[in-house]
């Protein structure tokens, strides 16, 4: 069952987006990057996820240069899915570990612009920072935050309750039973 998150209005946001670049999702291990991307890709035709951290031999692909439409033709007839542009997600999960891929998202912005193109990885800080010239102005960058206390609260349909939280203030306070209703759920979320 996947929980609605704050990084799902920027992922349709950018799915959208006429001027769209590849996305690179960031954040720490285990805040949910991979679910939000699978959840985005309910909306698509066709995905494919890349992870290399469970298949290093996907490292191969981008060996023999970082042409776009080579990596596309090579990742659709390894997974038996089309890659086309407007209808396909395609997902690079724990990209951290196969620095070409990296460096090739700056060369799907420029060849290949109208492809749905997210990366991912948790480790990707200290990838990041091996590569000289990474991609500025050809790639998007959505950091990805742990599990809040307004997601679990819309997660068990407690948006009224959310509205109330948002609309208090020292001045007008929460009434003593709203108030204890979220510290209820406040342990829970804890």
């Amino acid at each position: 069952m996947y929980l609605e998150r704050n990084v799902d209005k920027d992922l349709e946001t950018w799915k959208n987006s006429s001027d769209r670049k590849p996305l690179i999702l960031r954040g720490a291990r285990q805040v949910g990057k991979s679910s939000a991307v699978k959840n985005l890709a309910k909306k698509f035709g066709h995905f494919i996820e890349i992870n290399f951290d469970e298949n290093p031999t996907y490292t191969k692909v981008f060996e023999n240069g970082l042409n776009p439409e080579a990596i596309c033709e090579q990742l659709s007839i390894l997974t038996n899915t089309p890659i086309i542009e407007g209808e396909t997600l395609l997902f690079f999960d724990e990209i951290q570990t196969c620095v070409p891929a990296i460096s090739s998202l700056r060369y799907f912005f420029e060849k290949m612009p109208n492809l749905h193109l997210i990366a991912a990885g948790s480790l990707l800080e200290f990838a990041l920072a091996e590569i000289p010239s990474f991609g500025v102005g050809r790639v998007r960058s959505v950091f990805m935050y742990p599990f809040s206390f307004e997601e679990f609260l819309l997660a068990n349909r407690e948006t009224s309750l959310l509205m109330s939280l948002k609309k208090a203030t020292t001045k007008s306070p929460l009434p003593e039973l709203l108030h204890q209703k979220l510290k209820t759920y406040l342990k829970k979320f804890y």
